[in-house]
């Protein structure tokens, strides 16, 4: 295989800081510099946690009751949906000051082509910090971009210097920063394959590249040549404003057909661990889980589960899919097909074309 990546392509990768917990502070001086959760309760769990808060290990679809022995001190506080919207399409009107080619991935993170210097800024850093400094001084909120010729390296980036920060990478750079990155830090790479890449002794990206196409592939099955691909800093995807597509999932059909609770729940975390791989790479986002059940006599039967905020963990994924099936146990009769799926994924806007010529 030889590269073929587009180096005039110009892509800024911007991520809010700590978005909902960091508007709950702006909003309540009494809250800022304090460890905040936003979310929990009594029985319920994290949607997102501040930076004082991460320092003692609360994430995000982290238990509450967990978060609180963690941090003892931490200070849980209402979501409030609709003002997170309401700053998000804010920061969404400043993006499109500069491009108007925005592939939106949640509420707090978007690509932007900015190949197309609408302001003569002079390059891609220029517009990246413009924007951060808009988003600043309009929303009071900081921000972290990541510059780069490609969409999978500038979202690495945008995660390199956070809170607050930018990075760039140039194409001559590229191959060598995905390098020096442990390969649990690639989205596309979830937590399943990136445990078989390290019993397999592939830790970082320059492990990753000293692997052959049919050495990933006896492995990897299809996904090798995207890993081939991204540890050489290659990824051709373009900056996509409208995506179309509305879920993403994964399903497995049996030999034999399975009514055993726990041979259906380890069925069911199988499915889940293929699926959550299929999330990762396509970045998607989604509020709603969805478990598929095909019964043997080929009855098909669908359970949902809505959640206020983006499903954003492996964990809380199966956690959901697991409530559903036991919901549905015991099953009348045997199953022969699980699946499980994000369901009410981000919309995106109209796309538009791009010009070339603008350095990074």
């Amino acid at each position: 295989m030889t590269e073929t990546h587009n180096p005039t392509r110009k892509i800024i990768h911007v991520d809010m800081d700590a978005f909902y917990a960091s508007v709950e502070q702006r909003d309540d001086p009494a809250l800022r510099g304090k460890p905040v959760a936003v979310g929990g309760g009594h029985r319920g769990v994290v949607a997102a946690s501040s930076y004082e808060a991460r320092k003692y290990g609360v994430r995000s679809a982290m238990p509450s009751v967990t978060a609180k022995r963690r941090c003892p001190e931490l200070i849980f506080v209402k979501p409030r949906f609709d003002v997170y919207r309401s700053v998000s399409l804010q920061i969404r009107d400043i993006f499109a000051d500069f491009t108007d080619k925005i592939e939106p991935l949640s509420l707090d993170e978007a690509y932007l082509d900015v190949t197309e210097d609408r302001h003569q800024l002079g390059s891609a850093r220029a517009i990246a910090e413009e924007i951060r400094r808009r988003i600043k001084e309009e929303t009071q909120l900081t921000a972290s971009a990541g510059v780069s010729y490609c969409k999978f390296i500038a979202k690495l980036a945008s995660d390199h210097r956070k809170p607050d920060g930018l990075c760039v990478i140039t194409p001559d750079k590229g191959a060598e920063f995905v390098a020096s990155l442990p390969v649990s830090r690639f989205h596309g790479v979830g937590p399943v394959t990136a445990a078989k890449m390290e019993r397999l002794g592939i830790h970082t990206g320059a492990d990753l590249q000293r692997w052959t196409m049919p050495e990933l592939e006896a492995h990897f099955g299809s996904s090798a040549s995207w890993y081939w691909r991204i540890c050489r800093g290659i990824d051709e995807r373009e900056v996509r404003s409208e995506r179309g597509r509305k879920s993403v999932s994964a399903e497995r059909t049996f030999n034999e057909d399975i009514s055993e609770p726990e041979a259906l729940m380890a069925e069911l975390e199988r499915v889940a661990g293929y699926a959550w791989e299929r999330i990762e790479r396509a970045e998607a986002a989604g509020r709603t889980v969805t478990l598929k059940v095909k019964y043997g006599d080929f009855t098909i039967i669908s359970r949902s589960k809505s959640f206020g905020a983006p499903v954003t963990d492996k964990g809380a994924f199966l956690a959901a899919g697991q409530g559903l099936l036991t919901a549905l146990l015991p099953v009348p009769k045997g199953i022969r097909l699980l699946g499980l799926g994000l369901h009410n994924l981000t919309d995106e806007e109209p796309s538009a074309p791009a010009q070339l010529g603008l350095a990074i």
